[in-house]
């Protein structure tokens, strides 16, 4: 059976048609190693060549004092549709992605019924189509109803349209069905994506082993769940020549892993998500945002997976980013319902609504002079495209018209009420970020102003 060699583009909401202008804007397209101030042009849905004084009925965007950059590309977020629409929707959660600046999002399937076979996955495709704001593409599930007993038929999912494959929120323990994964998934081109946690280790965890854990008096999930797996699967991937991309680092021992694999010429790549790389597990035990905002100890939304870990594994984790071990950020946005998450800190769900909060939160890397804006402009834009294979994360003439148009200095309040998500789970509730979107532009048309 063969398989649809390259990933095509996924259909842009709106209808293409007109020119827009971005004018003067600080233009920061990492792909091309440029960093200018320079207009964008739009037709059609599309970024051509062209010059103000050629564009006579153009609708201009004046972006003089933003910057100005490819629409961000997400690997890794939960649209939850089909089966948990109570909690997200292909059309709220896209509608999310592009208030966050995000033009291109893939979809996670833990859904129900699982993302294992191609009408499921024409299901997500039409619900995009139909409803979504931004592209859509989809991740397909690595076993049969995510129970991991026994392979999904990768080839059909790839056929269908998938761009990876994964279990995301349940990890391939069984390492001889792993190895057949990573077999399977070289004939289709696609990565396999793992969610790396050793289960053994895990049984009744709540949040990282540590000693806010034991002050708290509750059970620890430690590094070594995650290293032991990404050190087992970098020894599949170099037996297979696999592509593996390792979701959602936490761990400063599992960038060990990696890079010692790349070393050998193994192809490893990684996430790492906006949670991981600025917050850390005394949050588990309470914190003051501000004189009118606070999170009280054990409150739910600071409960992910994986955890919050401490300041020394979220340093590495931005020296990762910035070294290249980690490759690119990924929201890992986990939207949930209100009784999901008002329960006592053992029932509840794990996850952030992390779409709309995402930019301003890496930024804060940027202002404490950690990460230079470009580097993190490439970790949400060509970087992911790259890994992929998808037709995004650059402005160069011929690519999708995907801009977001963001004020690095503009702060806000993160008030839930206001997300466009139906998810209204993130510990930044009431805390101040500084940056965000202002406009969001995906195949021409603008779906997001904030100006």
């Amino acid at each position: 059976m063969s398989v649809t060699p390259r990933v095509p583009l996924a259909t842009a909401p709106g209808r293409f048609g007109g020119t827009i202008l971005v004018r003067g804007g600080r233009l920061i397209d990492p792909a091309r190693g440029i960093d200018a101030i320079a207009d964008v042009v739009i037709r059609d849905g599309r970024v051509v060549e062209g010059t103000p004084d050629q564009l006579d009925g153009a609708r201009v965007l004046d972006a003089r004092g933003l910057i100005v950059a490819p629409g961000f590309v997400d690997l890794h977020a939960h649209l939850r549709e089909p089966g948990y629409e109570y909690r997200e929707t292909v059309a709220t959660g896209t509608a999310a992605a592009v208030a966050g600046g995000f033009t291109t999002v893939c979809a996670m399937p833990n859904t129900e019924p699982a993302t294992d076979s191609p009408a499921v996955v024409e299901y997500v495709l039409q619900a995009a189509r139909r409803d979504g704001s931004a592209r859509v593409y989809v991740i397909g599930a690595i076993t049969r109803g995510r129970k991991g007993k026994a392979l999904a038929d990768m080839i059909e999912l790839a056929n269908a349209g998938v761009v990876a494959f994964s279990d995301d929120g349940d990890c391939v323990t069984d390492p001889s069905l792993m190895r057949h994964a990573l077999a399977y998934s070289v004939a289709t081109g696609r990565p396999v994506v793992q969610h790396a946690e050793e289960k053994a280790l895990t049984t009744g965890a709540q949040m990282h082993e540590g000693m806010v854990s034991a002050r708290l008096g509750l059970p620890g999930w430690p590094r070594q769940a995650e290293e032991t797996i990404v050190a087992r699967d970098c020894e599949l991937t170099a037996l297979t020549g696999a592509h593996l991309h390792v979701a959602h680092v936490s761990a400063a021992g599992t960038l060990d892993f990696i890079r010692r694999a790349r070393a050998k010429g193994t192809r490893v790549t990684a996430e790492v998500t906006p949670h991981h790389l600025t917050l850390t597990d005394d949050l588990v035990g309470g914190h003051w945002w501000s004189a009118t905002a606070s999170l009280p100890p054990y409150d739910t939304r600071t409960k992910v997976n994986p955890p919050l870990r401490e300041p020394d594994d979220r340093d590495a984790m931005v020296a990762g980013l910035r070294d290249g071990a980690i490759d690119c950020i990924a929201t890992d946005h986990a939207p949930h319902g209100t009784t999901d998450k008002h329960v006592e800190y053992a029932a509840a769900a794990s996850g952030i609504s992390n779409l709309e909060t995402a930019l301003g939160s890496v930024l804060s890397i940027v202002h404490a002079g950690a990460l230079s804006l470009v580097e993190v402009i490439a970790a949400l834009t060509c970087r992911p495209a790259g890994i992929f294979g998808l037709e995004a994360g650059t402005l160069a003439p011929g690519a999708p018209g995907d801009v977001v148009i963001f004020d690095p200095d503009r702060e806000w309040c993160v008030d839930p009420a206001q997300f466009a998500s139906k998810g209204r789970n993130t510990p930044l509730a009431g805390h101040v970020l500084r940056g965000q979107v202002v406009a969001t532009i995906v195949g021409g048309e603008v779906l997001h102003d904030r100006s």
